[in-house]
């Protein structure tokens, strides 16, 4: 076999090829290429931290207006139910007055009613009164042929009708 007798002669310069290739492919991927997908790889990183960074800042931004938004919100909520028991309360003060009035109303027509009744009542007591006085008188003078005088008549009619 020839090639291998040519191998010692071929195997040197091959070697040398070789040497000379890696070395060439060191110097172009090793010093050329690798340095710059380092460089975009550490800018990757860079930037991926400071995405990272920046989200958490609008995170703590964000809760911070949250927590800003729920006071305002609980101080809103505070007020109207503030404004809602004032209205309630204005209602019931309104409502109040209007029944005062309307039971001050009542009390006077109620007062005037008595007045009134207390005024039938006496004229009622009085007729009653002159009408029994001029029936005694009647009945005294038909049944015992006695003419009472009227004042007499009246005063025993009071008197029966006190003892009543």
């Amino acid at each position: 076999m020839p090639q291998i007798s040519q191998l010692a002669e071929t195997f040197s310069s091959q070697i040398v090829w070789l040497l000379v290739f890696f070395a060439i492919t060191y110097f172009i991927v090793g010093r050329g290429m690798v340095p710059r997908v380092m460089d975009t790889m550490d800018r990757r990183s860079k930037q991926i931290a400071d995405d990272i960074s920046a989200a958490h800042a609008a995170r703590e931004q964000a809760d911070k207006e949250e927590e800003a938004w729920r006071a305002r919100e609980n101080e809103n909520r505070a007020r109207a139910q503030a404004l809602i028991s004032e209205a309630k309360a204005e209602a019931a003060a309104k409502s109040e007055k209007k029944i005062a009035a309307a039971q001050k109303r009542l009390d006077k027509k109620l007062e005037e009613a008595d007045e009134r009744i207390a005024a039938s009542r006496k004229d009622a007591l009085e007729e009653i009164e002159t009408v029994a006085t001029d029936a005694t008188q009647d009945i005294v003078a038909r049944l015992a042929g006695i003419k009472v005088a009227k004042p007499a008549a009246k005063s025993a009619v009071k008197e029966s009708l006190a003892n009543g």
